[in-house]
């Protein structure tokens, strides 16, 4: 089966200047290079085979692993699009929901970028159409007048669209997806033409995205449910893992910020570990403590990485020190509880001060750099 041409969004030629490019282009060589090895049978209006997406996600025989998570997520996650049912990634915020659609979504499609942001101010023409109203005051409702959203561009041109934190959004507004997803088709009433209807062609889909701290405050209605297929992400388990996550990760965020030096792997080694401890309840002995209210995750330990590269060398001239830790916890531990300022510094009093090496006492002589 041919595949359908992939074409990169416009503006290519920028896009070394942008703070974050698209999956699609940060990776277009190795997208390329799988798409041109690619002889593998692949579903129709893909533009490379399951086992392709696989590799460009997870490593291997050249690729290296984009994120770190359950090949059967993956593979289900993949057999979802190539059906009639939705994908629905759920699971704690910062476990790169948001990244595996936009992978998923650049690898199925070439095009990560057909994104609905979810919200309470979202409205049914931002996912669906809307129009120029000077066009449509001159001429009436007429394809020129029509301004196309995501989801009518990723049914018309056979594209996955991406619906990020989907119960933000008002409950009408997630049921305006109802006919779309089970019809596979999207009314435009106002067009009296053979495009007031819009059939989507092979290779559309839709991954949506939702946080399991925002259920219940606009929790999708059964019938919607019903047309997804749910996958939870859940946080990395395995602290090697999430290290090398962590060192890659940051050290590509350190280099566009013009930092060429990421921290030394023994920071960012008790860095991962404080955040995992604070995140599980539990230390490194398998003793309960305290655990934080705040979001822990890898993505925010990833940021926090970064930041420490940038404050070492900006500040500094060095690449971070265990000091710059404590700087940084305040801001992303005490977020969303005034409590949980307290029980950092109790971890650095109760736990941190019986680590042994020399970031752990380092990290343990600066926790008066905690500041309230």
């Amino acid at each position: 089966m041919t595949a359908k041409p992939v074409q990169a969004p416009a503006a290519q030629e920028n896009s070394t200047s942008w703070q974050r490019p698209p999956a699609e282009l940060r990776y277009a060589d190795e997208l390329a290079a799988l798409r041109a090895a690619d002889t593998a049978a692949r579903p129709p209006g893909w533009s490379m085979s399951l086992a392709s997406v696989k590799q460009f996600i997870l490593g291997g025989n050249g690729s290296p692993p984009k994120l770190v998570c359950s090949p059967a997520l993956i593979e289900r996650a993949m057999v979802t699009l190539a059906t009639s049912r939705a994908l629905l990634l759920i699971g704690e915020p910062g476990t790169a929901k948001s990244l595996l659609s936009e992978l998923l979504a650049a690898a199925v499609s070439g095009d990560s970028t057909l994104t609905i942001q979810g919200g309470a101010s979202l409205t049914e023409d931002q996912i669906k159409y809307g129009w120029n109203y000077a066009l449509l005051v001159s001429e009436g409702p007429t394809e020129r007048a029509l301004v196309p959203a995501p989801l009518y561009r990723g049914m018309r041109e056979g594209r996955v669209v991406r619906f990020e934190e989907i119960t933000r959004c008002p409950l009408e507004v997630q049921d305006s997806l109802l006919s779309v997803l089970s019809d596979r088709v999207l009314a435009v009433p106002e067009l009296k033409s053979d495009s007031a209807m819009v059939f989507a062609r092979d290779g559309f889909n839709v991954i949506a995205t939702a946080n399991t701290r925002d259920r219940g405050v606009n929790d999708m209605s059964a019938a919607l449910k019903r047309r997804f297929n749910f996958e939870t992400v859940f946080p990395i388990a395995d602290l090697e893992d999430e290290l090398a996550l962590v060192q890659r990760e940051s050290a590509a965020l350190l280099l566009r910020s013009g930092v060429p030096q990421a921290p030394h792997v023994d920071v960012l080694r008790v860095l991962v570990t404080c955040f995992r401890e604070l995140r599980e309840g539990t230390d490194d002995g398998g003793k309960g403590m305290e655990r934080l209210s705040s979001v822990m995750s890898t993505a925010e330990a990833v940021s926090m990485a970064h930041a420490i590269g940038v404050r070492g060398h900006f500040m500094r001239g060095d690449n971070g020190r265990a000091e710059d830790i404590v700087e940084c916890l305040a801001g992303t531990a005490a977020k969303d509880n005034a409590d949980d300022l307290a029980k950092l510094r109790r971890y650095l009093e109760q736990r941190v001060s019986k680590r042994k090496g020399d970031v752990w006492r380092e990290l343990y002589a600066a926790r008066h750099r905690l500041t309230a």
